[in-house]
């Protein structure tokens, strides 16, 4: 990010944290401007990635920044996915929403883009500064009313939401505009199955879309090892396997994962070589109900519930996992960041609940607070902490599980 004297390059950093703040706005208007003063024959190249939102902040006035910003916050703090945020942010942005590349008409727009949402939907990433948005204002109050905030509006939004157009801006009007993705998650997890396949496990990936309430996406994870563990233990057709198998696709079908047949991923375990390690991949954006003050992220809180939940499962059972698994489970972002802390995410075994008691730790008690960073930060010196430092990119989130039979006593 260094420039070399008098470089024509400009730098404006902003959004700390993830969140748009004035520096962000004061880009967002330098953008603006810049766009205002081309013509037919000039080139616009954009690139996008996560975090784009934050960085480019431009509310409607009279809409201010703070506004803008609290409503988010209140949206995210009640469970809404980023697809929703999205929604909300480009109906209130002049940028956002294909706002961006309007502005430049007649300029060609090309835009190399990262993509960080769900589906790879190119009005969502980054809330569309470059996209024909496919949303339109009545999708944003069905949104503020979902989350019951309708009528906590400040009076600016309000006055925005009754003047905006009722339909989305007809596609042909971005007929100068050209978007490229060049990454994305499963990019990301094809060169993880890949180093997993040169490690020697037999690897699957479930899914690139997993999303939902954490503490239920730890539940299908749960169920998910279990059945492979039968399955290693010779118990894949039974009674048990038959239960695990039926409450795994009750919970697929609860959390509407876009595009997930896990019928068809259940048979393909089936047929993995016996005997091999198998490796898990999946892929998506979590959520995590705020209950708590605790410090946290959504991979680490999902690390710790999925860790809980074996736990849970195996005192239920009266034995360690069938067949004598070992098994770990990771989740990270791809950004390196997790929430307000300074990792990725965190992994964790079916033994790490019982070992945080020894230290005086209840898994429980922290996932109360949303505190799952204080918990991985004490337990065994935060050596269960994903740690990669700033990647750089942000395709979303990834989990692994690694499962492998271990010789009986």
């Amino acid at each position: 990010m260094l420039l070399k004297p008098h470089s024509k390059i400009q730098v404006i950093e902003g959004a700390k944290n993830n969140l748009p703040d004035p520096e962000a706005l004061k880009g967002a208007v330098a953008i603006q401007e810049l766009a205002e003063g081309l013509n037919a024959d000039d080139l616009l190249l954009v690139l996008i990635s996560g975090g784009g939102s934050a960085l480019l902040p431009a509310p409607i006035p009279p809409i201010l920044l703070e506004e803008k910003e609290k409503l988010t916050k209140m949206l995210a703090s009640r469970g809404a996915a980023i697809q929703e945020l999205n929604v909300v942010r480009k109906t209130l942005s002049l940028l956002k929403g294909g706002g961006l590349a309007q502005l430049a008409y007649p300029a060609q727009v090309v835009s190399l883009i990262l993509s960080d949402v769900i589906g790879d939907s190119l009005d969502i990433i980054a809330s569309g500064p470059t996209a024909a948005s496919s949303h339109s204002v009545q999708d944003c109050l069905q949104i503020l009313a979902k989350y019951n905030l309708l009528h906590n509006l400040p009076k600016s939004v309000e006055t925005v939401l009754s003047c905006s157009p009722t339909k989305p801006i007809a596609p042909e009007d971005y007929s100068h505009v050209c978007n490229i993705i060049i990454g994305s998650n499963m990019l990301a997890l094809d060169e993880a199955k890949r180093q997993a396949e040169g490690l020697g496990y037999a690897t699957l990936i479930l899914s690139t879309a997993i999303c939902g309430e954490v503490s239920h996406v730890a539940m299908l994870y749960c169920q998910l090892i279990w059945l492979v563990c039968l399955s290693f233990a010779g118990l894949g057709e039974g009674p048990l396997s038959d239960k695990v198998r039926g409450n795994l696709l009750q919970l697929a079908a609860e959390l509407e994962i876009p595009g997930l047949n896990l019928a068809e991923f259940l048979q393909g375990l089936q047929i993995l070589g016996p005997g091999r390690p198998v490796c898990i991949l999946a892929g998506g954006e979590t959520t995590v109900q705020l209950q708590g003050t605790g410090k946290g992220g959504r991979n680490q809180e999902l690390a710790l519930r999925v860790a809980l939940g074996l736990h849970r499962a195996q005192a239920t059972e009266g034995s360690s996992p069938p067949g004598r698994c070992e098994i770990i489970f990771l989740s990270g972002g791809t950004d390196g960041q997790d929430g307000p802390t300074e990792v990725a995410g965190a992994f964790c075994s079916p033994e790490l609940v019982d070992e945080a008691l020894q230290e005086g730790l209840d898994a429980e008690a922290f996932l109360s607070n949303n505190d799952s960073y204080t918990f991985f930060s004490k337990f065994q010196g935060g050596h269960h902490l994903l740690v990669t430092g700033l990647t750089g990119t942000n395709v979303m989130d990834i989990q692994a599980i690694l499962i492998r039979a271990t010789e009986r006593s």
